[in-house]
């Protein structure tokens, strides 16, 4: 299996900052058709734990618009594995707080659907780690 194939990697990287871009927008279209619409589709996130699509899309509907916890990326890993799998692994900066962030979601490209988030988790730190 080939790891970080550039252009498996680049189109991850299109796909997340398009869902990135989404989430500031509020852009639910773009948020729903990020994450794979079945009731297998985990995403926890600070506040809420969605156990499928329908409680993941609740939440999207219910979340106000604007740039959210995210203040500045400190690191974003894409890890692809052959062509039809990914993690994204990002930390950033939060806003208002001195704690860090950190969130993960899976990839999985689907023959009849194209790449979906399969699983997210979004948490905190307890205090901002020492480099």
């Amino acid at each position: 299996m080939d790891v970080n194939i550039p252009e498996v990697v680049e189109e991850i990287r299109t796909l997340f900052e398009r869902y990135e871009q989404a989430l500031i927008d509020k852009d639910v279209d773009v948020l729903d058709a990020t994450f794979w619409n079945s009731p297998h589709t985990i995403r926890y996130a600070i506040h809420e734990n969605g156990y499928g699509f329908e409680e993941i899309h609740a939440h999207r509907v219910r979340r106000p618009p604007g740039p959210g916890i995210k203040l500045a990326r400190r690191r974003l890993v894409i890890t692809t594995l052959g062509r039809d799998m990914a993690t994204v692994n990002l930390e950033f900066d939060m806003r208002g707080r001195t704690t860090t962030g950190r969130q993960s979601q899976t990839w999985v490209r689907f023959p009849d659907l194209g790449w979906k988030v399969v699983s997210a988790h979004v948490s905190v730190t307890e205090a901002t780690p020492a480099y």
